[in-house]
């Protein structure tokens, strides 16, 4: 495991001050929903920092993943909408954003509890390589990594952000 020279903390300040621009646009603020596991923690964090009422959601895209039989049902945590999604705003947060398939994962799961009104997608890196037509609202950062190589955000127990760079 190799350390990428990304500033997590940095790139994570960025985004809440990109975030409180979107959510100015907003006459009511949408709900926040974490994409598992490093999505949650980046919406959980902005949650708090905006001051945000109730609680954010979480997305799991164990249920929907097109490459089940060669992962598996990866272990995730559960979908948890606090809110009616019929009509509502949404902006569903994750950490990498790479080939597409785990937001078309989360995007079938979120459609299973109803119609939001609309979804904005913000992530903290956009590392290219796309295998689906999705496209970040907010991306913060973008880089470039090999396909042999995964990019993952980790949190200390501290709640201190980093990212780590894995052979695949």
């Amino acid at each position: 495991m190799t350390s990428l020279t990304l500033d997590a903390q940095a790139l994570y300040q960025e985004l809440l001050k990109a975030m409180r621009q979107m959510l100015a646009a907003y006459t009511q603020p949408p709900l926040l929903v974490g994409v598992a596991s490093g999505g949650v923690w980046l919406a959980e964090r902005l949650h708090a920092d905006l001051g945000l009422a109730g609680k954010p959601g979480v997305l799991s895209s164990s249920m929907h993943r097109d490459d089940f039989s060669k992962r598996g049902l990866a272990p995730s945590e559960p979908t948890l909408l606090p809110i009616d999604v019929n009509g509502a705003h949404l902006i569903v947060v994750d950490d990498v954003l790479y080939t597409g398939r785990t937001v078309r994962a989360v995007l079938n799961e979120l459609f299973d509890y109803g119609r939001p009104a609309s979804v904005k997608l913000v992530v903290l890196v956009d590392r290219g390589g796309r295998e689906l037509p999705v496209q970040a609202d907010l991306a913060i950062a973008r880089v470039y990594l090999p396909d042999s190589q995964s990019l993952e955000l980790a949190r200390s127990p501290d709640g201190d952000l980093s990212f780590q760079v894995q052979e695949r």
